[in-house]
């Protein structure tokens, strides 16, 4: 009795190891019977940010409006001469408006009531120049200011690089290429060869700085950095021969 189940046993997993050796053949033929191949190919470029801005404001906290803004104004001209001094045109200078608002004292309770604590008044001012060191520098220096009595509330800088469209059309045909190679290498094992485009997707650009790695499915954008990494993605589907 003992015999023939041992019999049974190895009866049925020859014909389970049967089966999985048929099915396995037919996946293989399945991928390699396939008349299309879809790849997705990447291209990057290095460059250097061609222009920038930098933006910081100036700020005042006094008893009332009109002290507030007189220290405002006396802080504006310490700052223009400031920046004339560091290279920027009156053309480069964008004086913004100059805005405040009220600060309340509060009851005992912590609530606020309606009796003024003091005004809080700032200037926002706006540099822009195509030498990105220059932003650099002053985004870096205008602290300084600080010891000369002005209150500066700086932002980071951002550098921008102006000739991205007119790269756009040499970098995605550099990704269809590189798609085309990655097809070939894929099928090369199968003794296909890659055909004719049937269709193709661009992807979003990623503008990074250049040591990094970082990806997004809506794109990324950085103007942190002078040195930028633009990298274009086409994924391509092509016929197979």
């Amino acid at each position: 009795m003992l015999e023939k189940l041992e019999k049974f046993q190895i009866t049925i997993l020859s014909l389970v190891i049967a089966l999985a050796i048929v099915a396995a053949s037919n996946i293989i033929t399945g991928a390699i019977s396939k008349d299309s191949v879809t790849v997705t190919g990447s291209y990057s470029e290095n460059v250097v940010s061609d222009n920038g801005k930098f933006e910081f404001e100036l700020n005042s906290r006094e008893v009332n409006k009109a002290k507030a803004y007189e220290v405002i104004n006396k802080q504006r001209p310490v700052v223009i001469k400031y920046l004339e001094e560091k290279g920027f045109s009156k053309d480069e200078i964008d004086v913004k408006t100059t805005n405040g608002y009220n600060s309340y004292k509060y009851l005992p309770n912590g609530n606020t009531s309606n009796e003024v604590a003091y005004f809080n008044a700032s200037q926002r001012f706006e540099v822009k120049s195509n030498d990105v060191n220059k932003i650099k520098e002053v985004a870096n220096d205008i602290p300084n200011l600080i010891s000369k009595g002005v209150d500066i509330n700086a932002y980071e800088p951002s550098y921008f690089y102006s000739k991205l469209s007119d790269m756009k059309v040499k970098m995605l045909e550099e990704a269809t290429k590189d798609a085309k190679n990655r097809a070939s290498a894929m099928l090369k094992s199968t003794h296909n060869r890659v055909g004719k485009i049937q269709s193709v997707k661009m992807g979003v650009f990623q503008i990074t700085p250049v040591n990094s790695n970082d990806v997004s499915d809506m794109g990324i954008s950085d103007t942190s950095s002078i040195e930028k990494k633009i990298t274009s993605v086409a994924n391509v589907t092509f016929s197979v021969k």
